[in-house]
């Protein structure tokens, strides 16, 4: 079943620019469950609407496995800026950085 399109959804194309640096970041120990373009717009969604992760609305993966893909990507990495700051600057989302950032409270 496809999910609703989301104004804060990217492209499958843009995505695909960012596809392999956000897959390096999760341990390979089983096959995903989920399309990783659906946790990715479940991301956007979340940081351009400002819902709550249990606001996640359906057609989407669980609230809890978005979350933790959030978790791996939002890692600090000393020196370096966050694996989603990156991803979001490739894909031209300068104003999802500003909602990530005011989200984890960072400057």
């Amino acid at each position: 079943m496809a999910r609703p399109e989301f104004a804060s959804d990217v492209s499958r194309e843009e995505f695909e620019e960012v596809r392999g640096m956000l897959e390096a970041a999760r341990r390979k120990t089983r096959p995903r469950k989920h399309d990783l373009y659906d946790v990715f717009c479940a991301v956007l969604y979340l940081l351009e609407t400002g819902s709550a992760w249990r606001g996640v609305p359906q057609g989407f993966p669980p609230w809890r496995t978005v979350h933790e893909y959030f978790t791996q990507w939002t890692a600090v990495r000393p020196g370096e800026p966050m694996l989603l700051e990156v991803a979001l600057d490739q894909v031209g989302r300068p104003a999802t950085v500003a909602a990530l950032h005011k989200a984890l409270g960072r400057r």
